[in-house]
Formats: C-alpha cells, structure tokens, sequence
C-alpha cells in the first residue's frame, strides 16, 4: 500500500496515540526516499532498526530468496529492498534533490509575474488523483520562485476554492489551467467560486516527459528555488520515473504548467495556450508579496 499523502496520514495515525502514560507505535516499511522517513530517522524519540532481507533468510522459501537476489543483486532497486538503504534519488528520476537543496531560499525578491498552475483530478471518489495546484513567480533575472504547493484531494468545488484562494493571497497574475480533458467543465467551476479571476488554459501537444525534460533543466541550471520546504512536491518530483513510474505526478504536472507559462508563456516547452477569461492579467514589475497584499 502506498499512502497518497505520507505526511497527512502519519498526523493521522498519531491521533491514535493520545491515551495512556507512555503510548507508542510501530512502523515497519521499505525505506523510501521521501521527507516523512528522513524525518523520523532523524528524530531523537524515534528508535530505528534496519535489517536486510540476507538477515532474513532462514524465514524466506528458498526459490524466492534465490530469484529476487539474482533479479535485484547489485542493483538500485537491490540496494533499497535487499540491504535497506535510503537511495536517495529515482534512478530514473528528472530531478535531483541536490539541486532542489542547492537552490533552496527562504526570501525571494520582487517577482514580475505569480501565477497559480492547475493541474485538475477529473474524479473526487476514494481511489481519485489529486488536483495539483502550484504557486510560482518569476523574478527580474528571469529565475523561477515555487513560493507554495497547495495540492488537494476532494471534490471540484473543494479544489477550486482552494486554488482560487491561493490566487488571492498571492495577489497572482493568472491561473494556468490543463484543460486537456473537460476544458469547460474546468472553466465553469472555476467561474462559479469567483467568475473575475482570469484563467489561462493550457493544452498538452506533448506527453509528461517530454513536458518536464526542459523544466527539470533549469533545475539543473539552477533558475528554479523553492521558497521554503515543500516535502510532498519534492518527494514526487525526484521519486517520478517517467518511464517506469507508477505514480501520478499530479503536483508535478502542476509544477510544469507554472514554471512553462512563467519562463515562455508555454509555447517553447510543447504546449498550446487559449485564453479562457478576457479579463487581461496584471502587467509590468511587480513588488512581491507584501507589496501585493496592500
């Protein structure tokens, strides 16, 4: 089982330990390279023990323990299920979480333009993806500033509002939204919690490697900082593989919208925008969120 949001469940779970004089709880899992596990490895009331599937061995059928070493020896996948240790990048992964670390900012300067990117789940049920919403700004050097991620699992109204309030605190230009599938569905819920925000529909002419390649580039080039910690994007940016991930990188593909309309209003990084509002976005230099908020 893979918690669709490691962190929020973990908060969960610790409600479970509020009775007692000395409650405790256990966690047994593979150690995955995401921000709650480094977390508790790091965190003094936590006791660790680690032991590799080798150790095991005595209580494993023979034939299996035979083919997963043959299969995994040696290998990434080897080192983390076999040896239990934290790798701490996606061998495949676009990004890597030394560039994110290296680039990281608490303060950013004046921004020119803030926009709110959508990538929108179409369903709401149980087993549905989330709606990625991301924050991000551009600053006078032509540098990207992810200032929040405020992604969220629930119903179209529940995400709606949810983006359109992060656009009114940031004092943002546009929303950027993927409207690949039920474009005017999208628009229409948009336009319902607040029908003056001027949206921007994006349409993907490309698929989400090819979209991401020169996003992660300027990561590499080091224009891209995260303003803060932003855990969960972070985990799904350096765990997404692109050709053998499992996962979908909702938060990501909303990563991708922000900093493609913020660097070159999306055209050289394959995708098509429409506009969706008539209502023109705030132009010129802008100056920054305090600034913004008067």
């Amino acid at each position: 089982m893979r918690w669709r949001s490691a962190t929020y469940a973990f908060d969960m779970l610790l409600l479970g330990l509020r009775l007692g004089s000395d409650p405790r709880g256990i966690i047994t899992t593979t150690p995955k390279s995401i921000h709650l596990y480094k977390q508790l490895l790091t965190d003094p009331t936590v006791a660790v023990t680690a032991s590799s599937t080798y150790r095991n061995a005595a209580n494993l059928a023979p034939q299996f323990l035979a083919e997963i070493i043959k299969r995994y020896e040696g290998t990434r996948l080897g080192r983390q299920e076999l040896e239990a240790e934290v790798v701490d990048d996606a061998e495949g992964a676009l990004w890597r979480r030394a560039w994110i670390e290296r680039d990281r900012v608490q303060v950013f300067p004046d921004l020119t333009q803030i926009v709110v990117a959508i990538d929108p789940a179409m369903t709401s049920g149980e087993g549905a993806a989330e709606t990625g919403i991301v924050v991000a700004g551009c600053d006078r050097r032509e540098h990207i500033l992810v200032l929040e991620d405020c992604s969220v699992h629930g119903s179209p109204d529940k995400w709606a509002r949810r983006a359109i309030n992060a656009f009114h605190r940031y004092r943002a230009d546009t929303l950027v939204v993927e409207a690949n599938q039920g474009g005017d569905l999208v628009t229409q819920t948009l336009s319902t919690v607040d029908p003056n925000v001027p949206i921007e529909m994006v349409h993907a002419s490309r698929g989400k490697r090819t979209r991401a390649e020169p996003v992660a580039a300027l990561y590499e080039q080091g224009r891209v900082h995260h303003v803060g910690l932003l855990p969960e994007l972070e985990d799904q940016l350096c765990l997404w593989e692109p050709l053998t991930g499992d996962i979908s990188p909702d938060r990501l593909d909303a990563l991708v919208w922000a900093v493609s309309q913020l660097i070159a209003g999306g055209v050289p990084l394959g995708l098509v925008t429409s506009k969706a509002s008539s209502s023109p976005p705030a132009g010129g230099y802008l100056s920054g969120i305090l600034n913004r908020r008067r």
